[in-house]
């Protein structure tokens, strides 16, 4: 399974020249892990930058994956892993989603950079 962290779906919304990453994954929603802190994450960005209509028919889309809660133990396991690596609460609990479904986590953002099934890619300006 493949995780896509916020940072690429945001990319993948504003069409940005690392939207095709996304692009290739989501051929196959079947095999995407969507934790719903993504969609928290996401939805707010996209109510802040555009409307509520088209920020729900971009997140329709992540429904089609396979939809990841945060449950009492996965909450554990999150706040233990924010600790070890000194992740923020979000990346965390995506963290601790990935390692819990043996999935890659595809991101932009640094926080994750050389951990365990992450797949990490440069963000240049």
């Amino acid at each position: 399974m493949i995780l896509i962290d916020s940072s690429l779906w945001y990319e993948y919304y504003e069409g940005s020249k690392y939207s095709f990453y996304v692009e290739k994954i989501i051929k196959n929603m079947g095999n995407v892990l969507v934790p719903t802190i993504i969609i928290v994450e996401i939805f707010k960005k996209l109510i802040t930058v555009t409307n509520q209509d088209n920020a729900l028919k971009f997140i329709a889309q992540m429904k089609k994956g396979e939809i990841s809660d945060l449950d009492f133990d996965l909450s554990l396991i999150a706040a233990f892993w924010g600790k070890e690596y000194k992740l923020p609460l979000a990346d965390s609990i995506i963290y601790a989603t990935a390692l819990k479904f043996n999935a890659e986590i595809y991101t932009l953002d640094k926080h994750f950079k050389g951990l365990k099934n992450v797949k990490y890619f440069e963000k240049l300006n």
